[in-house]
């Protein structure tokens, strides 16, 4: 977890994979909106948010291919395609199943979680924890 990574970071400018999960903060929904779509990679993000309509704007407004709402790391199911748009695809096609053929698609993969802000006892973003 690198919390505050500079844009000019190495793990920020080329794209790492592994476990490592990289955290730019940006003051407002737009900046943020602007950071990702301007970057040249696109393979995953996420939003966390209790606004229905904001994580609605976030899905449909962002390039990239596999996005998370409430779900810190955004990797579909196996009948996805594992990979993104922009410089994350290495070819004209995705790796495998029916992707392969549509080559010439960018659809996007939408894993999200919604949990009743009143019982749940806050925020809880999923990671293991030792008690």
């Amino acid at each position: 977890l690198i919390d505050q990574i500079p844009t000019t970071s190495k793990a920020y400018t080329e794209e790492i994979f592994g476990p490592v999960l990289s955290i730019v903060r940006v003051a407002s929904y737009d900046e943020g909106l602007e950071l990702i779509n301007s970057g040249q990679f696109g393979n995953g993000t996420a939003i966390f948010t209790n606004d229905g309509g904001a994580a609605r704007r976030f899905q449909n407004e962002v390039q990239v291919g596999m996005i998370g709402i409430n779900v810190p790391i955004p990797v579909p199911v196996a009948y996805h395609s594992f990979g993104g748009w922009k410089a994350s695809l290495f070819g004209d096609a995705k790796a495998y199943g029916v992707h392969g053929f549509e080559f010439f698609t960018r659809e996007k993969a939408i894993t999200s979680r919604w949990l009743d802000p009143a019982s749940h006892g806050g925020i809880n973003l999923g990671f293991p924890q030792n008690n």
